[in-house]
């Protein structure tokens, strides 16, 4: 009886976010694509706030992404989504791009949160915005690298040559949960 409950209102919460979905789409292309550049340049602002040593982390990086990722769960099941874009810091070419997650676990609300992954080789920002991601597991932050010391504090690393800050209402959160998330490209707006 109480997993039906839980289903109704998860399927509910569901159209809810698809008809703001759909409300959104009707901007045109070009308004989208200037949403998620300032959505990206907010994150960035707010990293740098809260981590004023990934500024420069950031610039002398190959590239960066940034999403905004919005969760809702209900009972057991989950699920969420975003967009977000990827930008060669060389060539400045954007990569306009979306999250799908899915969730399997006990709990209950919405939780919206901006990423920020930080790439240091070409080959990993090339294979992230070109191929996409699957990621899923559980990490702590660890708080630097045997290289840059604590200019990465407050980043995970989330494979090789790139590091993730993730940023809740609360700030920099001191841990990380992935949960079947996947990163693709937009084809919509690329």
């Amino acid at each position: 009886m109480r997993l039906g409950i839980f289903m109704k209102a998860f399927l509910v919460a569901m159209i809810m976010l698809s008809m703001m979905a759909g409300a959104v789409s009707a901007a045109t292309v070009g308004e989208k694509r200037q949403a998620i550049r300032n959505m990206t340049r907010e994150t960035l602002d707010e990293i740098y706030r809260v981590q004023p040593k990934a500024r420069d982390v950031v610039a002398n990086a190959a590239g960066y992404a940034a999403f905004s990722i919005t969760d809702v769960k209900l009972g057991f099941l989950g699920g969420g989504g975003g967009k977000g874009m990827a930008v060669n810091n060389s060539t400045g070419q954007e990569t306009f791009m979306k999250t799908g997650a899915v969730q399997v676990g006990l709990g209950l609300g919405v939780k919206k949160y901006n990423v920020l992954f930080v790439f240091e080789t070409e080959k990993a920002l090339a294979d992230f915005a070109d191929s996409g991601w699957d990621l899923g597991g559980q990490a702590t932050i660890a708080a630097t690298d045997s290289v840059n010391g604590d200019s990465l504090e407050g980043a995970v690393s989330a494979g090789p040559d790139t590091w993730m800050y993730q940023l809740t209402d609360k700030g920099l959160e001191a841990s990380l949960t992935v949960r079947g998330i996947r990163y693709f490209r937009d084809k919509d707006l690329n």
